[in-house]
């Protein structure tokens, strides 16, 4: 807890906005693969194409669809962010992963390593100073 305490100090007292940005620019990015997995979920099938038991593999269609969709909006309002990330890590990984297991696609590899890294970053770092986590945090 201590750690995460001079983790969020270092942070408040270095809150700059293209962190802000990147952090907004990332929710938005998570709001449009979250749509666009709703919408088209044949793709995210093919991707998973592996996974033996059907119901596993509508299940993941449909959790990874609204998590990054509500995920990718809490980050955008800096709401509970490393809550978010913290819930789609799997995601993340797994996306970086199934490079290596299935067919090597460069750019899905590229924007699955960039995600990856950026939500590292951000649940290290925190949402920032201008966030609903830090307006909360002055109200209490």
């Amino acid at each position: 807890m201590k750690i995460i305490k001079k983790l969020n100090k270092w942070a408040n007292s270095h809150a700059y906005y293209p962190i802000d940005i990147l952090r907004i620019v990332l929710g938005i990015f998570l709001i449009i693969k979250g749509i666009s997995f709703i919408k088209d979920s044949s793709y995210l099938e093919e991707l998973l194409v592996g996974l033996d038991d059907f119901s596993v593999m509508i299940w993941m269609v449909h959790y990874v669809g609204m998590f990054h969709f509500v995920g990718g909006i809490m980050l955008v309002f800096g709401l509970l962010t490393r809550l978010a990330l913290i819930i789609q890590l799997p995601i993340f990984v797994g996306a970086v992963a199934i490079n290596f297991f299935a067919v090597f696609n460069t750019q899905n590899f590229t924007e699955a390593s960039i995600v990856l890294f950026v939500s590292f970053f951000f649940i290290l770092y925190g949402s920032g100073k201008h966030s609903i986590d830090y307006d909360l945090k002055m109200q209490a």
